[in-house]
């Protein structure tokens, strides 16, 4: 099976290409995957299935079914297709046409990939058992995030996955390896917005004043020792702020300061009671301080999990198909993706997809201007995700 689905891969490895070049061409942005949605749908009715569209408005799902021994296993497999508000940079054929979006996050490629996984599947069902359910989904990049609201509408429902498989780039990754780690991965991801008041007037009289901008330096930096002095030791949090706004000049002390940050961390217990002591620690202080300060949280995402169990069959079966040289192991990483929302609910394995080449400059993070892929990936990552599939299926 493993020969038979390398050689499809590297038989479609051309479509894979021109599916993604095309998708970065055309960027859509979260809740806006119009256009990606109906190409999407349109190359899985070309393939020979029946998607089932507008899932949480611009999803997209598909079964393929496999017709050897009958079987009750689905396995789910995820691809984000949303762009970013980013002017492209980079100088190729498939720049972006569309001003100011672009797919800096390698969604175009999860998409193209899962595609060409779909052509395996579909080409070699009569070779495995169970069913496999493709779940194209939109708005990674902004919450509430499209995996909690096609959660809502029923991706995990008639028929339910046992598991669900997310892959996704990793431009720190040589191309041609893969990915992997056990149990807490990604962190969750809460924005904070925080405003501070007070009585603005003359620089030089401030006993006549309520100083809200040094009310605000003082909650910042009283914030950071929730971190330090509550946090449970073995829990990774970060709490940083990127915006702080108070508008006065050099002798004018505003009213009222504004501050903006991310708490992050991979405890869903913990996170609930940091904010909460965050929110208590600024209200107190402000009115410490004859001020007043409004704390203000916009929930992200949760915390991603890989299942153990899960990760270890995927990283196996990953090895049988790459060789064992070929898997590396992922450190943890306090970035937020809403594949968490899957890991929630379904035992999860979200792994990375390298496609790094010094050698030809692609070196480039995701969410920047010049991010790229070295597009021999995309010979490897659809083949490697209807073989993890068709294992998991497998599975007694």
């Amino acid at each position: 099976m493993i020969e038979s689905i390398k050689s499809l891969s590297r038989q479609f490895a051309a479509d894979t290409v021109a599916t993604r070049r095309h998708l970065h061409a055309h960027p859509e942005l979260s809740f806006q995957e119009h256009q990606t949605a109906r190409y999407v749908a349109d190359q899985l009715r070309a393939i020979g299935l029946t998607p089932q569209e507008g899932v949480a408005n611009t999803g997209v799902v598909a079964l393929i079914e496999g017709t050897k021994t009958p079987s009750g296993r689905v396995v789910g497999l995820r691809a984000d297709m949303d762009a970013l508000p980013i002017r492209e940079a980079n100088d190729v054929p498939y720049k972006s046409t569309v001003e100011g979006v672009m797919h800096a996050c390698g969604h175009d490629a999860h998409t193209a990939s899962l595609l060409s996984t779909a052509r395996i599947l579909h080409t070699l069902r009569d070779e495995f058992s169970g069913t496999v359910k493709l779940v194209f989904q939109p708005a990674e990049e902004k919450a509430p995030g499209g995996a909690s609201l096609m959660i809502k509408d029923g991706v995990l429902e008639n028929p339910a996955p046992v598991s669900m498989l997310g892959q996704h780039v990793a431009p720190n990754i040589q191309a041609g390896k893969i990915g992997f780690r056990e149990g807490m991965y990604m962190a969750s991801t809460d924005e904070l917005y925080l405003t501070v008041r007070g009585k603005g007037g003359h620089g030089a009289m401030p006993d006549t004043l309520i100083d809200p901008v040094l009310i605000a330096s003082h909650i910042i930096v009283a914030m950071q020792q929730v971190i330090s002095r509550n946090r449970p030791p073995a829990s990774p949090s970060v709490l940083s702020f990127g915006r702080f706004i108070a508008d006065g000049v050099t002798n004018v002390i505003p009213n009222e300061v504004t501050i903006e940050g991310t708490f992050r961390c991979m405890n869903e217990q913990w996170r609930e009671e940091g904010l909460r002591r965050m929110k208590k620690l600024a209200e107190g202080m402000a009115e410490a301080m004859g001020g007043t300060c409004e704390f203000e949280r916009v929930t992200g995402y949760p915390f991603l999990k890989n299942h153990p169990e899960l990760t270890r069959r995927t990283r196996s079966a990953t090895e049988a198909y790459m060789g064992q040289e070929n898997v590396v192991d992922l450190d943890l990483w306090m970035a937020g993706e809403d594949f968490a929302f899957y890991s929630q609910v379904v035992d999860s394995c979200f792994y990375r997809l390298g496609t790094r080449n010094e050698s030809r400059g692609i070196v480039s993070g995701v969410h920047t201007p010049t991010f790229d892929i070295d597009e021999t990936a995309l010979d490897i990552g659809p083949g490697l995700m209807a073989w993890l599939a068709v294992e998991e299926l497998g599975r007694l």
